[in-house]
């Protein structure tokens, strides 16, 4: 199964009614609390834009890269927004991609694998359903992907981002930005 335009409106939807409060919960734990607001204001606005979406994969993703942007400058958001980039990049010029990479926003975000961050996730998410074309299989996959990675970095310290800044107070805590990944990827 391969991504197209639909499925990219569709998902924009989804994201933008995710929770937001809960997020903002985690993130108060180890951060300002804010990055439900972030979620929610960035994927809202790509919602709003989403019937405008061009047939051009590329051209879609970009503008979901300057809408999420827009109303989101934290460092999540700028991370989201890189994601976005990277994959218009990839997809310009067609109408349906693959489903893969993270490079591009571990350059940005200087980070690796490894140190509890969305990085991880991404990583865990995309090695699941490589291969697959069945979509309840995908979904599937990378449910159960998401979770065991949760599941794997709570009993670790965050060694990216603000969380970092907590070390070892940040074990048996879910990384912000992990947790608000696997909402998304629960919504699927």
């Amino acid at each position: 199964m391969n991504l197209n335009v639909e499925e990219l409106r569709a998902a924009a939807v989804r994201a933008a009614a995710a929770a937001a409060d809960a997020l903002n919960a985690q993130d108060g734990k180890m951060g300002d609390g804010d990055l439900g607001i972030t979620v929610s204001a960035g994927y809202s606005e790509i919602a709003k834009e989403a019937d405008s979406f061009p047939a051009d994969l590329g051209q879609a993703f970009l503008l979901c890269a300057k809408a999420f942007q827009r109303v989101s400058a934290s460092s999540y958001g700028t991370l989201t927004a890189t994601a976005f980039m990277a994959a218009a990049k990839f997809a310009k010029g067609r109408n349906e991609v693959p489903w893969r990479d993270r490079d591009a926003m571990m350059a940005r975000g200087k980070g690796a694998l490894g140190e509890k961050s969305v990085l991880d996730m991404l990583d865990a998410v995309s090695r699941a359903i490589d291969g697959l074309d069945d979509p309840a299989m995908i979904r599937s996959a990378a449910r159960k992907a998401a979770t065991q990675t949760l599941d794997t970095f709570r009993g670790q310290p965050c060694r990216l981002g603000r969380a970092r800044a907590y070390g070892d107070a940040s074990i048996g805590l879910d990384d912000p930005g992990m947790l608000a990944l696997w909402r998304l990827v629960m919504g699927l």
